[in-house]
């Protein structure tokens, strides 16, 4: 079932379009234009419909810094000193985070209206066209995302664009999760945690990739086997981020699970699967002040960020080019992921 209203005034003077899906079991999923934004997720557990995705008022998403449940590009996660060198030309991006760029630049993707490209009774689809030039970016782009909400408890996101020129493209979906209390965002660090990765990128304080990906064996690092995301918390590299805001490369096949997340309570679980390279586990580190849905604040580490992605810096590291980050001229760019809630 699908619903459609309007609400507010975004930035760009006209309302907000609000698209509410609900399947047969009785789960909503709602989305929003501006942005291609995941504002709600509730599911259905135990007679009692529970939200699990942070969020806050709909006129405050233009303006919190959290990139909450935001459709990010061109780029997702950081771009090193804001520029990057492509076909032996040297590309200067706009610069939002001291000097890197982060989620695409000063107007990225989430800044945006998107247009509605169609719509039924279990999907949304939007539409986006960034111009050459665009933050920085070379190319012509027009992407598109279809949330598209299934009878099994799922959210598949697919992400497909197309450019002109060589350029990077790396499309994600910010949302943060707390599968037991993300209307107050109860301290997610007591979630459990399992990642399907041998391997994950080390930063520096400033979020930028300072050395080879590094095997996770015998590191805080090492969610292979389900544990606390606490357990070993603000240990090694954490310490320069205050807590995991770091890249795993996945293991396996394409539309591989990627993640496990479990309620401390084991009520509700999350299953992540996705064609994508890479997740970047972010622990909310810095969420205090961020707005929620009830007029109040979250604090730090209130929802965990699961953002299938490539790997960060990718621009500036041919040697993780395969992995993707780089669209090639005229090729069809498309990645799906899959959040299944299951009880």
């Amino acid at each position: 079932m699908l619903e459609h209203h309007v609400q507010g005034t975004a930035p760009d003077g006209l309302p907000f379009n609000l698209f509410t899906l609900q399947n047969a079991q009785g789960m909503r999923a709602q989305f929003t234009d501006w942005g291609a934004t995941w504002t709600s997720c509730r599911v259905l557990v135990n007679g009692e419909l529970r939200e699990v995705l942070l969020g806050c008022k709909l006129e405050e998403y233009p303006v919190q810094q959290a990139y909450l449940g935001v459709s990010v590009g061109r780029y997702a996660n950081r771009i090193a000193n804001a520029q990057f060198t492509l076909n032996d030309k040297t590309v200067a991006l706009t610069a939002n985070q001291g000097k890197h760029q982060l989620h695409g630049g000063v107007n990225g993707f989430d800044k945006r209206r998107w247009a509605l490209e169609k719509c039924g009774e279990n999907f949304v689809c939007f539409s986006l066209h960034s111009a050459d030039g665009d933050q920085g970016f070379p190319g012509n782009v027009d992407v598109m995302v279809t949330y598209t909400l299934t009878e099994d408890n799922s959210v598949k996101i697919e992400y497909t664009g197309k450019s002109d020129q060589d350029t990077p493209l790396n499309l994600t979906n910010h949302a943060y999760f707390n599968l037991n209390d993300a209307q107050h965002g109860k301290d997610v660090r007591e979630h459990l945690l399992q990642l399907n990765a041998d391997y994950f990128l080390p930063v520096d304080s400033e979020g930028i990739p300072n050395a080879p990906l590094k095997a996770v064996d015998g590191t805080s690092f090492d969610f292979r086997r389900e544990k606390s995301i606490g357990a070993d918390f603000l240990k090694e590299e954490q310490q320069l981020t205050n807590g995991y805001d770091h890249s795993f490369l996945l293991s396996g096949e394409p539309q591989k699970t990627a993640a496990i997340l479990t309620a401390l309570d084991r009520s509700l679980r999350l299953e992540i699967s996705t064609s994508q390279p890479a997740l970047q586990v972010y622990t909310g580190n810095y969420l205090g002040g961020t707005p929620n849905r009830n007029g109040g604040a979250y604090a730090d580490y209130a929802g965990i960020a699961l953002e299938t992605q490539a790997l960060p810096d990718t621009p500036n590291h041919p040697e993780w080019q395969h992995y993707g980050g780089i669209t090639k001229a005229m090729i069809a760019y498309c990645h799906c992921t899959k959040f299944k809630f299951v009880q």
